[in-house]
C-alpha cells in the first residue's frame, strides 16, 4: 500500500461538477493498493500517517501530528501510484490492485483514519474521475509505502 502525503492548507474534491469533499487545514492522502495489501497494511499506514509530525509547533518545528493539530483529512483512491515506467512510454498498472480487491481495502482505510483522527476522513469517490483542488502547505509532500516499513 502507498500513500503520498500532502500537507494542505485546504482541499477539495469534486466529482461531476459536484462538491463531495473539502477541508481546510490537514492532509490529502493519495492511496495506492496492491494485489499483496491486506488490512495489517491499512492498520500500519493509517496509524503511521495519523501520527506522523509534520505539522508546526509553536516555534515552527514540525513536530506536530494531524491528529494533535484537529486538522482534516481527504483520502482520494490512486491506482496509479503503482505505475511502472521501466519500459516504453506507456505506464503499465499491472502492479494496482483491481476494484474487487483494492475498493474494501480503500474503504477499510478510510475507517482507519476516522478511528485514528476521530473525525470523518473526506472520501473521493473509488474509480470515479475525480477533480482534486489542494493548497499544499509548505510545500510538505511524503510518499509511504507499507513494504517499506521494516
Amino acid at each position: 500500500m502507498r500513500a503520498v502525503i500532502q500537507r494542505v492548507l485546504e482541499s477539495s474534491v469534486e466529482i461531476g461538477g459536484r462538491e463531495v469533499a473539502r477541508i481546510g487545514p490537514g492532509l490529502v492522502i493519495l492511496l495506492g493498493i496492491e494485489d499483496c495489501d491486506d488490512g495489517g497494511d491499512v492498520e500500519w499506514l493509517a496509524g503511521k500517517i495519523a501520527r506522523m509530525r509534520i505539522f508546526a509547533d509553536e516555534e515552527g518545528r514540525m513536530n506536530r501530528s494531524v491528529v494533535e493539530t484537529g486538522g482534516g483529512v481527504i483520502v482520494v483512491s490512486q491506482f496509479t501510484l503503482h505505475a511502472s515506467t521501466k519500459k516504453g512510454n506507456r505506464p503499465s498498472f499491472l502492479r494496482a490492485a483491481a476494484p474487487g480487491h483494492s475498493e474494501p481495502l480503500y474503504e477499510a482505510f478510510c475507517r482507519a483514519m476516522e478511528a485514528e483522527t476521530g473525525r470523518p476522513a473526506g472520501r473521493g469517490e473509488f474509480g470515479a474521475d475525480m477533480k482534486v483542488a489542494l493548497v499544499n502547505d509548505g510545500p510538505v509532500t511524503i510518499v509511504i509505502d507499507s513494504r517499506a516499513r521494516e
